[in-house]
């Protein structure tokens, strides 16, 4: 389980498939609003004249020395929902970066988002 205390250290670090594969640089972190633990990383990707910011779930992921390994394949992290690097996640689009990694997605008990940047 991670540690909420060291989310911020996450940051920057290299994101891998669980082959080794470089996904891109984590960005950010997002904590589920219901449990308040990391729930999913954006991760940067793209050229360096067109990135963006894709969705990856970090259930099963583990943190290692400048990487943080996650659970998924390079090119189903690549082919997430994803937002602009200076983006904002829209409440619609939660549902979708669910059901991209075939994850059951229910909003907060009173219908609030689901997903908070931290």
């Amino acid at each position: 389980m991670f540690e909420a205390a060291n989310i911020r250290e996450w940051r920057g670090r290299d994101v891998v498939d669980a082959q080794g594969h470089k996904i891109g640089e984590l960005e950010a972190v997002y904590v589920d609003t219901v449990t308040d633990l990391p729930s999913f990383g954006t991760v940067k990707v793209g050229m360096p004249t067109r990135h963006r910011l894709v969705f990856v779930p970090l259930d099963h992921a583990t943190v290692g020395p400048g990487y943080v390994k996650v659970a998924y394949d390079k090119k189903q992290v690549r082919d997430a929902p994803s937002i602009d690097t200076d983006g904002e996640l829209p409440a619609g689009d939660e549902e979708a970066i669910f059901v991209h990694y075939g994850l059951a997605y229910a909003p907060g008990g009173g219908g609030e988002r689901r997903l908070a940047r931290r």
